[in-house]
């Protein structure tokens, strides 16, 4: 049985930073769908179907920065977990942010790992590398029908 595609949520405000990750994943040949939402509430539209414009279909996986306006990434995750149909969506935090407070907080927000945009290697190598080996290694619920 073939694995689903899986889909990229990129939630960041910046956009050189968001560039760097869509080239970096292009560069790695990682060719997942990736849709780009600009901050936390422009996600969760998109996520509830709200936004006429952009889909992010199941199995996906969302790339969350922490530091962003109108809706930073911790309250994006507060709305994300408290929403029963978005609840179990698997979140990467990809962001600046180095802190033991940061991390804390956002695993107990049940994240699944924590990446500093620095040290995820030239051209986010390590992230690309990341995607592929989570795609072919984890099996995430199908769609529903």
């Amino acid at each position: 049985m073939a694995a689903t595609t899986l889909t990229i949520l990129l939630i960041e405000d910046d956009d050189v930073a968001a560039e760097s990750v869509l080239r970096g994943l292009t560069k790695m040949n990682v060719s997942f769908p990736v849709v780009w939402a600009e901050d936390g509430q422009v996600a969760l539209d998109v996520l509830r179907g709200q936004d006429p414009a952009r889909r992010v279909p199941r199995p996906r996986v969302m790339l969350l920065d922490l530091n962003m306006p109108r809706m930073n990434g911790f309250e994006f995750l507060q709305q994300l977990r408290a929403d029963p149909a978005l609840a179990d969506d698997v979140v990467f935090v990809l962001t600046t942010s180095d802190t033991d407070l940061d991390r804390q907080r956002a695993y107990h927000e049940q994240v699944a790992g924590y990446m500093v945009k620095a040290a995820v290697g030239p051209q986010f190598a390590k992230l690309a590398q990341l995607l592929q080996s989570y795609q072919s290694a984890v099996r995430l619920p199908s769609p529903p029908p």
